[in-house]
């Protein structure tokens, strides 16, 4: 059922999306793709779901997000795919089968089917994950509430840019909690589109199946966060950037046309309006474009479609915080909600998390010895985008999943290193053993390789079967199992309780509580103003704040409920797994 109603989305998608390209396209006869009809409707679909987020945004300013305005643009967006869909079919029929794929190409396609087919199944838990629990799902279920875009201070990031958190907004009243894994998934599955279509046009049909495989398993499918959205449209933006860099000058097209830089401004300033880390592109592609083209209106045009999607966000943060990119950019423009020793927290703790990419993008570092390296451009700009996204991360959090919007096109050069290694190895092999070792050593790696991604791919596939809550109580029942104090929280849901309720330790549980929910290592309810105080000062801190209730994870917070005096101040409500719910008296005798 919710791979259904993701296909009507995306049809709808395509089919705003669509409407716009056309035009693109049929005022850029020259521009390379153009003959390709899978690489024009995964940027149509691209588009869409970029001009939905737009809508949506608009909608949510004016205080109108709610589902007869979502139904209304998904039925826009239906009308024009249907009326388009007869036309697009024939085109698709009328493809040539292509040359027949030998023995590599068929397992390395095997392979790529085999991990998308799992990665189907990745989005279909519950909500459990981080900080889809902590802010983004928290965040989309206040915008669905209440129809309009606001700053709720009790969140982590109450000033954030929430572009792609919208379509979750758009998608909890119709359709549950569950259809945002798919949304997010949505972005992940187009942008392997794209990379698909740019490997099996510039390299071959194995980099693409290993690409495809490689990005597919580093995807994070299986939650409603932003990075697999981030992901399509930055590889959207660097699609379209060739596109247009590629474009042949001819007497009748004298100057690359302008349109495609507007079309890739407009999709980062969509993932810029999604995530901040997506405007450290901004001056790798300024650089590209201003090498070949230096006409102020084709900037200006640009410069207008990138700030249409994400103007607002760093808009407002101005005019209300003085920091447009509250709270990064707080030691540049001034500390608001978070002080100095939040954002060190903050810094600390991504810190903390660096580590190594996954290993299947290291051979990436081979591509400059590759005879594709050597003789196809579209390599060469890939590169150049890997290396500096690669630099960049080195300069800055070198955690990993901040460099996960760069993942797909990683992925392919990745796929490019990997066919690089087994030529050396194929090389050497027949040089020391002749034809027949070589076959036979090839035959068996290929054997060993499918049956350890089989294992693999098996493993996984019935992990996440085993996710999968398709009544009411095993969905309770696996919500029990894997959210930290589901059982207090719901409680509390059930119970409410006078006054604002404070957590400690359970900031990653929060879409389950009550909501608001206040408290957390940063902002102005962080727990170091309140719960390092002796316990009669705390309850009545607590109090004088307008709080009534505490919830503990005993495990993380064991000082707060050991203090001397806490039982005299608290009154324990509701106890299970680990987690206490507690009513505050602050004129206990």
């Amino acid at each position: 059922m919710h791979l259904a109603g993701l296909a009507v989305v995306l049809l709808a998608i395509w089919g705003a999306g669509d409407a716009l390209m056309r035009r693109l396209w049929g005022g850029a006869p020259h521009t390379p793709g153009r003959d390709d009809p899978w690489l024009r409707m995964a940027l149509s679909a691209a588009t869409g779901l970029g001009l939905a987020i737009v809508a949506l945004q608009g909608l949510g300013i004016a205080g109108l997000l709610r589902p007869p305005g979502t139904l209304a643009l998904l039925a826009i967006g239906l009308t024009l795919a249907f009326w388009r869909l007869p036309a697009q079919w024939r085109v698709l029929r009328a493809l040539p089968s292509g040359p027949p794929m030998g023995r590599a190409e068929r397992v390395a396609t095997v392979v790529a089917i085999g991990a998308f087919a799992i990665s189907l199944f990745e989005p279909m838990a519950p909500p459990h994950a981080f900080d889809e629990m902590m802010y983004h799902l928290p965040y989309a279920r206040q915008v669905a509430e209440s129809g309009a875009l606001g700053i709720h201070h009790w969140l982590r990031y109450p000033w954030f840019p929430y572009n792609y958190d919208l379509l979750y907004a758009a998608a909890l009243p119709l359709a549950g909690d569950v259809f945002p894994h798919l949304l997010h998934a949505l972005g992940g599955w187009l942008a392997a589109a794209l990379v698909w279509r740019l490997a099996v046009t510039h390299t071959d049909r194995v980099c693409a199946a290993i690409a495809l495989a490689a990005w597919l398993m580093m995807g994070e499918f299986f939650n409603a966060l932003i990075d697999m959205g981030v992901a399509l449209f930055v590889v959207g933006a660097f699609t379209v950037l060739w596109l247009w860099w590629s474009t042949p000058v001819t007497p009748a097209q004298p100057r690359r046309p302008a349109r495609w830089l507007g079309l890739a401004a407009f999709y980062l300033g969509v993932a810029a309006g999604s995530k901040y880390q997506a405007l450290t592109f901004l001056p790798l592609v300024a650089v590209c474009v201003a090498w070949r083209e230096r006409r102020p209106g084709p900037w200006l045009l640009a410069l207008g479609c990138f700030l249409l999607p994400c103007i607002y966000w760093f808009g407002r943060n101005w005019l209300q915080t003085g920091d447009p990119f509250n709270p990064i950019g707080a030691k540049v423009f001034g500390f608001t909600n978070w002080n100095v020793d939040d954002y060190k927290r903050q810094v600390d703790d991504v810190r903390a998390h660096a580590a190594l990419p996954n290993v299947m993008l290291w051979p990436a570092l081979l591509v400059p010895f590759t005879l594709a390296f050597r003789t196809r451009p579209a390599v060469r700009a890939a590169a150049l985008f890997g290396a500096w996204s690669v630099l960049v991360w080195l300069a800055t959090s070198r955690y990993p999943r901040y460099m996960a919007a760069s993942f797909p096109i990683l992925a392919w050069l990745g796929a490019i290193g990997w066919c690089q290694l087994w030529r050396w190895a194929a090389a050497s092999l027949q040089r020391r053993g002749g034809e027949h070792l070589h076959r036979r050593m090839s035959a068996g790696l290929g054997t060993a390789l499918v049956a350890v991604l089989l294992v693999a791919g098996g493993a996984r596939l019935w992990n996440h079967l085993r996710q999968i809550s398709p009544t009411p109580e095993t969905r309770e029942a696996y919500l029990a199992r894997n959210v930290p104090g589901y059982a207090v929280l719901s409680w509390l849901r059930a119970n409410p309780q006078p006054g604002r309720l404070y957590q400690v330790g359970l900031s990653d549980a929060i879409y389950f509580a009550p909501n608001p929910v206040w408290g957390d290592v940063f902002g102005r309810y962080r727990y170091s103003d309140f719960l390092l105080l002796p316990a009669p000062e705390m309850a009545r801190k607590f109090a004088q704040e307008g709080f009534g209730t505490i919830v503990i994870q005993t495990a993380l917070g064991p000082f707060v409920d050991g203090k001397p005096g806490f039982e005299r101040h608290f009154q324990l409500l509701s106890e299970k797994d680990g987690v206490k719910a507690y009513r505050i008296l602050p004129d206990a005798p």
